[in-house]
Order: structure tokens, then C-alpha cells, then sequence
């Protein structure tokens, strides 16, 4: 028997004690039964990600094998997003941003930015500027120098001169290619750099994350990417020592708090083994910008993406993120306004102000759970790194596109639920109108098949056929309902009845009907009801509950929801 040592023996407890107590809760919820062997909680327990890693619920000795810890200790860099083509609005946001205690700016850019105007009166010696210019990274890097030097300013070392010529690639924002492709620009931009004394480029793994890449295969992507340039660096003169640091990282955190902070963690050490097979003297640390995902933000009810953005963020600081992002929670609508930008930064304060979750500088070093899934991430990033330098870039779509249609999957049968789209909508709600905005074009939100029934509402309800009293109904109603919703499809609700006359006194000639009842009820008058429906002009009977000889179709946990709200619409239409 295996226990744990505490400070205090009485407190010491076995695994077996522990397994017991959660079979205990498992067997009165009916999650396991009282054949099932009390170690079967840990397959209950556990979730698997999309890479196959299981994320435990317990941690337990043995994965705690991490050398490498964030060098961070205390308030991450707040880093905020500019991308306003209008270059007063773009000013305005960023002083705003600056004065409510942003530390640094993410500028969104090309050649035809008014630099001058975008960042008139920003300090440029105080607040880090990290240019974002995928259509002509080197043009808007040689302004930017060119307007500082004007102003007579040193930029603040941590600026970021942002060239990543293969994620502009990747995005189909520039031309795709391997480091030949690309070197002298590389090179190029390392000595505009140095000479500036700021960093050069960036891994921006966020593009394959918001092509729907796994978490292995978003560190894969951004290892490969940082030694693809590391590699041109050092073929273009400099040492290994010279090139590391003119590299920074960015990785997407999302709302599965446990997976973001192992795979912060895990690109930490996997970079630093690429360091030290590269011949790197000890001590460099991977830079990590990370920002909000973009894919797990939702169009409807986008008010939880403050909620999202928040667990987002959370995850981040505890992974170590140098500079942490936190994207408007309106940012799915359009081009976020005021008070979506304010409640972003406010999460990052709300992090490290009031909660203190940057006053330690890896709150989640030595926790077993944690460090077995970093060890878990690390290797399947380390596999993915490996099979990208084998295969090139364009084997890693194909793999991305099978971990698509895999969490599509699971989102179409609400095993993945996103709230607001999948579950709990709200077909009332009145959406914030903002201004399109251009990133939202390469990301495929994973709500986006159920954001597209919601763009075109049905054009007729259902008629939800509630057998019984409200206390008989309401739990099948209720989940009918919200199904239903989901796609689109308002419901006419009967209300209270007794019987299929009271049915077909509330029916409203709609074409597809749905039963929501107990199985009691079903079993004595639900073929009675079916027919009294059908006769009365319904083309499509659904039964909420199991499938029945009687019943078209049915609704129940488990079953594939996109595909039963297709077939609802088409036969609705």
C-alpha cells in the first residue's frame, strides 16, 4: 500500500483509502455500480485530450521530473492587442489601454500604418511594442526603427521587431517555406535587432492552434518554427548564444486550465533541450507570450468569454507566461470596443493584484498531476517536433485536420460543451454589433457549426408536446428545449396535460412536433398522442428519450446534436 507523507502522520492516507471514498460518491451518482472494482474511479475520473493524454484526478508520485521552471517571479508583462486600421482610434486605444496598467503593446500593422500617428505619445523606452506585420514584416520593422530613432528614443529592450515569415505562411498571409526560404530575411532582421538591442522574431504557435492544432501539436509547431530561425541565425554568422535570445514564443492558452499550464511548462523545457543540443551555454529560458485562444471564443452569449478569458489567463500566469494577453471578450462580434478591452486588461490585474497568482514563480512545480501531464505534453510535443523535421509542414495540416474533425466530433455530441452555444442558449439574447474584424477570418471557432444554424434561425418553431404536470415534463422539456435552441429552432411549449385531446387543443399545425414526458407517460399515451399530433397536420414526431416505433426521430444525452438539428431544420423547412 502506497501513502503519502504529510506533516502530520494521522493526515497520511492510502491510495486504496482514497479510491474507496470517491467509488463511495461515484456508485450513489450511478456513475459506477456495486460490481465495479473501487480502482475503476480512475477511469471515470479521467479526461483525455485530444492528443490521448489522460488528465487524472488525482496526482499521485513518480511524474515529478521537471528541471526546468518558469524564471519569472512576480507580474507578468500585460500585453494588449492593437489592431485598428484607423490609426486616431488605434492611438486612443492604446494610451487608454497604457493608462489603465498595460505594460506592453501587440501592434497589429503593415505598410500602410500611420506608425507616427498609432503610437503618438506611447513611451516607447517604458512599454515594449511587438510589431505584428505578416504582409511586410521587414518594411514595418525598418518604419518602426526609423520613427524611434526620429523621436530620439531607445526602445525598450523587450520590444519585438515580430518577423515569423512561417507563420504568415501557415496562415496563408505570406509565402510558405522552410528556412532557405527565408534566411537572408532572417538574418536581415536579427541585425536590425541587435543593433536596436530588441528582439527579432517570433514563434507565433498560435497559428497552428488556431487552425485547430492539438496542444502536442501547437508545441511541436513552435519548437520546430524557433529552431528553423535558430538554425538561419547561426548559418548566418551568429553563435548559438547570440541567436537564442533574439527568439521569443507565443502559445494560445484556452480554457482547460490543467493542459495550458503543462503545455506552457513543457515549451519550456523542450526548448531548452534544443538549446542544449544546439551547444547553448546554460541559463537561457524560452520568452512565452500567450494569448487567449481565439477558436474557443463564441459569436453568441460572448459574455463567457470574460468567464473563458479569465480561466485563460489564469492558466498562463501559472504556467510561467512571461507576457500574458487576455483578448476582449467581444472579440468573436467584430473589432472589440472600450469596454471589452477594459474588462481584459482588468482580468490580468484581477489576477496578479488581488489573487496574487504571480507572487511565486511556478505555483504548480511539485504538484504530481501537473508535472506527470508536462512530462505527458512534453514527450507528445518532442514526437510532434520530431515528425514535422521528418515531414515538413504540410504533413502537419493533414495531422491537424484529423484532430478537426475529432474534436468536431466530440462537439457535436456535446461531449466537448460550449456554453452559450452547445448548452444553454439563449435564443432571445441581442448581440453586441461591432465592426468586422480581419483576424476572425483565418480562425475556425469551435462553436462555428453550431454559430452557423444560429445565423439563420429556423423559420418555424416546434411544437413541444409536454405530457403531464410541469413536474413530470420539465426535465426532458427543459433539455429538449435548450437542444433544439442550439440550432435555432425556437419551440412552442404545450404546457400541463392530461391527455392527447389536451395535446391537440394547444397543437398549432406545426410541421415537426416533439413528446416530453416520463416513460410512465410514454408507455400509457404516447403512441395515443403521436397519432392524435400526425393527424392533426405533424409531418415529424420526435420523442425526447429513448427511441420508439411510434416516434421519426429522438433526442437524448449521447446522441450526435448537429446532425439531429440538420434533420429537425430540413424537415422543419
Amino acid at each position: 500500500m502506497t501513502s503519502i507523507e504529510l506533516t502530520q502522520p494521522e493526515d497520511a492516507h492510502t491510495r486504496e483509502e482514497w479510491e474507496r471514498g470517491a467509488a463511495g460518491v461515484l456508485r450513489k451518482s450511478g456513475r459506477l455500480t456495486e460490481g465495479d472494482p473501487d480502482s475503476a474511479v480512475w477511469a471515470k475520473l479521467t479526461r483525455t485530450t485530444l492528443d490521448g493524454i489522460g488528465v487524472t484526478p488525482l496526482g499521485v508520485p513518480g511524474g515529478e521530473t521537471s528541471p526546468v521552471r518558469p524564471s519569472r517571479a512576480g507580474a507578468w508583462d500585460i500585453r494588449s492587442m492593437i489592431a485598428d486600421p484607423n490609426a486616431k482610434r488605434a492611438n486612443e486605444a492604446a494610451l487608454v489601454d497604457l493608462d489603465g496598467g498595460v505594460t506592453s503593446l501587440w501592434l497589429s500593422a503593415d505598410t500602410d500604418t500611420d506608425l507616427a500617428t498609432t503610437l503618438d505619445k506611447v513611451l516607447l523606452d517604458l512599454a515594449p511594442v511587438v510589431l505584428d506585420a505578416p504582409s511586410a514584416p521587414l518594411a514595418v520593422a525598418k518604419a518602426f526603427l526609423a520613427y524611434a530613432d526620429d523621436r530620439g528614443v531607445d526602445p525598450h529592450p523587450a520590444t519585438n521587431l515580430g518577423f515569423d515569415p512561417m507563420g504568415a505562411g501557415i496562415r496563408g498571409l505570406g509565402e510558405p517555406g522552410e528556412n532557405d526560404d527565408h534566411s537572408a530575411s532572417i538574418v536581415e532582421i536579427a541585425s536590425l535587432a541587435r543593433k536596436a538591442g530588441v528582439l527579432a522574431l517570433i514563434a507565433d504557435a498560435t497559428a497552428a492552434h488556431d487552425l485547430g492544432a492539438s496542444d502536442a501539436q501547437e508545441l511541436g509547431y513552435g519548437i520546430y518554427v524557433a529552431t528553423t530561425y535558430l538554425r538561419a541565425l547561426v548559418d548566418g554568422g551568429l553563435t548559438v548564444d547570440e541567436a537564442a535570445p533574439l527568439i521569443e514564443f507565443r502559445f494560445a492558452a484556452t480554457d482547460e486550465q490543467f493542459p495550458t499550464i503543462a503545455k506552457l511548462r513543457a515549451a519550456r523545457r523542450l526548448w531548452a533541450r534544443v538549446l542544449e543540443l544546439s551547444g547553448a551555454a546554460p541559463g537561457h529560458t524560452a520568452r512565452i507570450h500567450a494569448t487567449t485562444s481565439r477558436p474557443m471564443l463564441s459569436k453568441y452569449d460572448p459574455y463567457v468569454n470574460m468567464l473563458r478569458g479569465t480561466v485563460a489567463a489564469f492558466a498562463a500566469g501559472v504556467g510561467g507566461a512571461d507576457a500574458v494577453t487576455v483578448l476582449p471578450f467581444d472579440s468573436a462580434n467584430g473589432r472589440p470596443e472600450a469596454f471589452g478591452r477594459r474588462i481584459a486588461r482588468n482580468v490580468n490585474h484581477l489576477l496578479i493584484d488581488e489573487s496574487h497568482v504571480a507572487a511565486v514563480a511556478d505555483p504548480a512545480g511539485g504538484a504530481y498531476a501537473v508535472e506527470q501531464l508536462t512530462n505527458d505534453e512534453a514527450a507528445a510535443g518532442w514526437a510532434q517536433f520530431q515528425q514535422i523535421e521528418a515531414e515538413g509542414l504540410g504533413a502537419l495540416t493533414e495531422r491537424i485536420a484529423a484532430v478537426v474533425a475529432k474534436r468536431e466530433a466530440e462537439i457535436a455530441k456535446r461531449k466537448r460543451p460550449l456554453t452559450g452555444v452547445s448548452e444553454f442558449p439563449n435564443l432571445a439574447e441581442e448581440l453586441p454589433v461591432r465592426e468586422a474584424d480581419p483576424l476572425n477570418d483565418a480562425v475556425r471557432r469551435y462553436g462555428a457549426s453550431y454559430e452557423a444554424l444560429r445565423d439563420a434561425p429556423a423559420s418555424e418553431p416546434v411544437f413541444l408536446a409536454t405530457m403531464g404536470t410541469i413536474a413530470q415534463h420539465t426535465a426532458r422539456a427543459t433539455f429538449a428545449s435548450n437542444l433544439f435552441a442550439a440550432g435555432g429552432v425556437a419551440v412552442d411549449v404545450a404546457g400541463p396535460t392530461a391527455s392527447a385531446e389536451d395535446l391537440v387543443a394547444a397543437y398549432r399545425g406545426q410541421k415537426v412536433v416533439c413528446l416530453a414526458g416520463t416513460d410512465g407517460a410514454y408507455a400509457e399515451w404516447g403512441q395515443i398522442a403521436a397519432d392524435a399530433l400526425r393527424a392533426g397536420g405533424a409531418t415529424r414526431v420526435i420523442i425526447a428519450g429513448k427511441a420508439t416505433d411510434y416516434a421519426d426521430d429522438n433526442c437524448a444525452m449521447g446522441i450526435d446534436a448537429l446532425a439531429f438539428l440538420n434533420r429537425t431544420r430540413e424537415a422543419l423547412a
